[in-house]
């Protein structure tokens, strides 16, 4: 039998998938944080669902999982820096949302203005794969900025926007 495949390898393989970048949000009482993510899909129209995946034992991992709820927040080109602040690439002294415009749909998960997309949603199920929980959330609501804006995107470890 083949020996499994070493977490360094799939890494590298993934590298090549392009993704679009997102902050997923989470609250619980009076707390509230967020991550940068990509790992993120759409799963069903009906129910409106959707899938994030977080590592066990972030900050905002913990918070979903108490609260029941999050947020993701689909970013824009122009959104590189809270992109890399949410990733905590930049100073991890200040809170993540200082000076962040936000706001709350239904389930008060922090949503944040300017991004190209905003879904709210609550936890209908959540497991655990390896390092990582994964929770479906059904979507509860949806706002779409009505300006026009390119995607911000990942690819080998590398912030990318589409070409024209």
């Amino acid at each position: 039998m083949k020996k499994p495949i070493q977490p360094e390898q799939l890494k590298e393989a993934m590298r090549t998938w392009t993704t679009g970048v997102a902050i997923v949000t989470g609250y619980h009482g009076v707390v509230t944080h967020g991550m940068t993510a990509n790992s993120f899909n759409s799963l069903a129209l009906t129910p409106p669902t959707v899938l994030v995946a977080l590592r066990h034992h972030t900050r905002t991992q913990r918070l979903v999982e108490k609260g029941r709820v999050f947020g993701v927040n689909i970013l824009a080109e122009n959104q590189l820096s809270l992109a890399k602040r949410f990733a905590g690439q930049s100073d991890n002294s200040q809170d993540r949302f200082s000076g962040v415009e936000t706001f709350s749909m239904v389930t008060k998960a922090p949503m944040i203005k300017g991004s190209m997309a905003n879904l709210d949603c609550k936890v209908v199920k959540a497991f655990n794969v390896g390092d990582t929980m994964v929770f479906i959330g059904e979507v509860l609501a949806t706002q779409k900025d009505i300006q026009y804006h390119q995607p911000l995107l990942y690819l080998n470890r590398e912030w990318r926007k589409l070409a024209k």
